[in-house]
């Protein structure tokens, strides 16, 4: 299955997802106010200190307490990840939350040619669509296969390129929407897809490995 995890990292990518929808969600109904447990700036100052304080010390009249920055917290939090059900209005935050969480480590081209390829592998595997240009990941492309999800309803909302471990090693990392069979729609879905690169006469080629 697609949504299955099948490697440490891919873990890591859905506990990074749903952690930052996680605290985008408790932020959106209290974008506008603090917390309960937040003490407001009028209750930070201690009348008691401030009595004591010696009236020609201007340090200490100019250093009251600033409003305390988790207030803002939740707008910045929101904007990380959209909720569940955003559609494509949310997909760019969702790009800018995979790009935050891995820096870029391959050349521009590398990157631009296997994310094109993990598109390319993610919508033939779920839609069947596709299939027969890519044999070795597919090695029943001749067969007729019922697509898991409907074409019209799936969606790829982010995806990034990354190095896996070696300098010939890459994985692509996809989070996408789509309708099942049964009629279920689910957004922020995760899957890596797995790259080897070789080298022929001076071209460089990524071939996606089958998915175990």
């Amino acid at each position: 299955m697609t949504t299955t995890p099948r490697s440490p990292r891919l873990l890591l990518l859905s506990a990074v997802v749903l952690a930052v929808l996680g605290v985008a969600l408790l932020g959106v109904p209290h974008g506008q106010e603090p917390s309960a447990h937040e003490p407001s700036s009028t209750a930070t100052a201690d009348p008691s200190s401030a009595a004591s304080a010696p009236p020609d010390d201007k340090g200490t009249v100019e250093t009251a307490p600033s409003p305390a920055p988790a207030a803002s917290t939740p707008s910045v939090m929101e904007s990380a990840l959209p909720p569940h059900g955003e559609g494509v209005a949310g997909d760019r935050a969702v790009q800018r939350s995979l790009e935050g969480a891995w820096p870029s480590d391959l050349p521009a081209d590398d990157e631009q040619m296997l994310v094109a390829a993990g598109r390319g592998l993610l919508r033939a595997d779920a839609t069947g669509a596709g299939r027969a240009k890519w044999p070795d990941a597919f090695p029943d492309s001749g067969q007729a296969v019922a697509p898991a999800f409907a074409t019209a309803r799936f969606r790829i909302q982010a995806a990034i390129a990354r190095r896996d471990g070696r300098p010939n090693k890459a994985v692509v990392h996809l989070v996408w929407a789509g309708r099942d069979r049964g009629g279920t729609f689910t957004d922020l879905r995760i899957t890596d897809w797995l790259f080897t690169r070789t080298i022929k006469k001076g071209a460089t080629t990524w071939t996606p490995q089958p998915r175990t």
